[in-house]
């Protein structure tokens, strides 16, 4: 039969989960009962819990945790600009800036430092963009595709409900963060160009229109969705192996720090996992932005195979410490406005009632 519902698709999924063998033993005619259709809320608390201010899934929740987005994304990319700076640079030039060491020695020489905070500006404010829109946004896509999927389901699929809402935050999230991140890149790899955004977006405008702040959007799709993608699927993940095999006692009995303290460690190894898989659209990213005729397979083929891993140990070292304090961030800000906090998923009574009569 094929599948109508979503649910049924996700049967239908050649990856085996329990589902299908549930699946296969309702159609044989066994006696499992049948569950109603639940609805998965991943609510953690409601209005009568003291602890909390307001409802899972409410536009407050919402809105609040995009604001979490944009201190964890604007803050941490603004703090590390010096590091992003010689990034970029090795990427452009690779033969001027051979390596961290030198990249910061040769800025030093030439622009002192004032020059390592080049691009700070649009640094700040396109990042706070796309946090507003990355955590908002998935916050929101993991509720409607959990309700969507069902309580079961989530479960079953919660690592591909992960990757599909980070997914469909990001490919917002990007189109708010590209005007921006044109203006960083050509401030911070064309020297003369422009200092600050005030001078370069709009000679940027007058010199190429709209096309210019958007014509990096697709290798900076190609950059950030799996780049996204690994962020909160790894994290989650992360997240609820450190508590079952690492942390010595339930997340429940935990202090806040402490809770805290894992979060920064889950986000350091998703921070790790990010940046190499992200890295070869960044330099094409990079290369682009900065040459105002070039086309994304032009510096494909202009960088080649070798080309594209320039400036991966800063890059690493860079979005390693940025996605553990965005994740520290964020979760602080939850903290402080008292949001609701889910635990780590377990798995449903009902579901494992039926892996139970199933396993007869």
């Amino acid at each position: 039969m094929y599948p109508y519902t979503l649910t049924q698709f996700t049967r239908a999924n050649p990856f085996c989960t329990p589902v299908m063998v549930l699946h296969e033993a309702e159609e044989q005619g066994q006696d499992t009962p049948v569950e109603p259709h639940l609805k998965r809320t991943l609510a953690a608390a409601s209005l009568e819990d003291p602890e909390v201010s307001c409802e899972y899934g409410s536009n407050k929740y919402y809105a609040l945790c995009g604001f979490g987005g944009i201190l964890s994304c604007g803050l941490t990319h603004t703090a590390v600009v010096p590091l992003d700076l010689i990034k970029c640079r090795i990427q452009v030039d690779p033969d001027k800036y051979k390596s961290i060491f030198t990249g910061f020695s040769v800025t030093l020489r030439e622009d002192g430092f004032r020059g390592l905070g080049r691009g700070w500006a649009p640094t700040f404010i396109g990042y706070s963009m796309q946090g507003l829109c990355k955590f908002g946004f998935y916050e929101m896509f993991k509720s409607f595709y959990a309700d969507m999927l069902g309580e079961e389901n989530t479960y079953l699929w919660r690592t591909s409900l992960y990757l599909a809402s980070s997914a469909s935050a990001e490919f917002f999230a990007d189109i708010a963060l590209a005007p921006m991140e044109a203006c960083k890149v050509r401030i911070q790899t064309q020297p003369g160009y422009a200092n600050t955004l005030r001078e370069c977006f709009p000679r940027m405008y007058g010199e190429e229109g709209l096309h210019g702040f958007y014509k990096g959007v697709y290798p900076l799709w190609l950059r950030q969705i799996p780049y996204t993608m690994m962020k909160f699927a790894c994290f989650e993940r992360t997240v609820e192996l450190l508590y079952k095999h690492v942390v010595p006692k339930p997340r429940s009995e935990c202090t806040k720090r402490e809770q805290l303290m894992v979060t920064f460690m889950a986000g350091y190894i998703a921070g790790v996992f990010c940046a190499v898989v992200s890295h070869p659209a960044d330099s094409v990213v990079s290369v682009l932005n900065k040459e105002s005729g070039s086309s994304t397979m032009q510096v494909l083929r202009k960088l080649g195979p070798r080309g594209v891993w320039k400036g991966l140990v800063p890059r690493i070292i860079m979005i390693g410490t940025l996605t553990a304090l965005q994740w520290f961030i964020y979760d602080s800000v939850k903290v402080y406005f008292r949001l609701p906090r889910p635990p780590p998923p377990e798995m449903p009574e009902s579901l494992k009632k039926k892996m139970e009569l199933a396993s007869y």
